[in-house]
């Protein structure tokens, strides 16, 4: 089965997408690493981390189907 340069761009797009969405999460992240040093900041910053674990799981993933699919169109496999 063939992969049509149309599906290909979709998956580059998306795959570009989930990484901005995680250089954002990384950037949220690190933005929250210089306030108080309160329990409450620290929980904050924790979920931003979590958050961006999730940003980088999405990045990886969308990668992934990317170069799957320029593997079977290029290399057949």
């Amino acid at each position: 089965m063939a992969i049509e340069t149309a599906e290909l761009d979709k998956m580059q797009s998306s795959y570009k997408a989930a990484v901005e969405e995680w250089i954002a999460a990384i950037r949220r992240e690190e933005a929250l690493a210089s306030v108080d040093h309160s329990e409450a900041e620290i929980d904050t910053w924790e979920a931003a981390g979590f958050a961006e674990e999730d940003a980088r799981g999405k990045a990886k993933a969308a990668k992934k189907a990317y170069e799957d699919a320029l593997r079977e169109k290029f290399f057949n496999f």
